[in-house]
């Protein structure tokens, strides 16, 4: 998964991705990003968490570089 969506896009095709989102925005779309353990540990710690996809290669570099990929979810 290359970010966070509003559906599954692997079963909607109208899925559209966040470019940014809020954890409480999370929650309250019931939009499942990781464990929800994990998602409140980060919120309750003000961690911001970038979700892109690991298996692309260079996408690490893109990241580190400061370019814009994935999703953003903020507390």
């Amino acid at each position: 998964m290359d970010g966070v969506y509003t559906a599954d896009p692997e079963k909607d095709p109208k899925a559209v991705k966040y470019d940014r989102i809020s954890f409480d925005e999370i929650y309250d779309k019931g939009l499942k990003v990781m464990d929800l353990t994990a998602t409140t540990m980060c919120k309750e710690n003000n961690l911001p968490v970038l979700v892109f996809n690991m298996d692309v290669k260079g996408n690490l570099k893109k990241v580190l570089s400061g370019e814009k990929i994935g999703t953003l979810v903020h507390p």
